[in-house]
């Protein structure tokens, strides 16, 4: 996995919390701010197939929020992730890019389950 993550200014530490795991419903994909000493750190997180995945919630075209003009950033068929701002799309399961004018993907972040059900920034 890339760490192009850490390259954000307000790149949390590992350990860092980001939700209650219950908050990420099987097949539906939240858009949630981690506050850190350094700022707000835009995270994109979406539970497939039991396992949870996230990505800096922000486009590589702009920089801008993939619901920076709605909160829907899953396609009808849970597939990919659509830039609201220009309609790039990205696969779920990578961030690769499927279509618009990003040339690269959305950037990966580990997360982790602890044992009381949070999930965590990974290492």
């Amino acid at each position: 996995m890339s760490d192009a993550w850490r390259s954000y200014e307000s790149a949390p530490e590992p350990g860092a919390l980001v939700c209650a795991s219950s908050q990420i419903g099987e097949g539906a994909a939240r858009c949630l701010t981690v506050e850190t000493e350094r700022g707000a750190f835009p995270l994109l997180v979406m539970r497939r197939s039991g396992c949870v995945q996230a990505f800096v919630n922000a486009c590589p075209h702009q920089y801008l929020p993939l619901d920076y003009r709605s909160a829907s950033v899953l396609s009808a068929d849970g597939a990919r992730f659509l830039c609201s701002a220009h309609g790039a799309a990205f696969d779920v399961t990578t961030g690769a890019c499927l279509s618009g004018d990003a040339a690269e993907g959305l950037d990966p972040v580990p997360v982790t389950e602890d044992a009381n059900g949070n999930l965590r920034i990974g290492a």
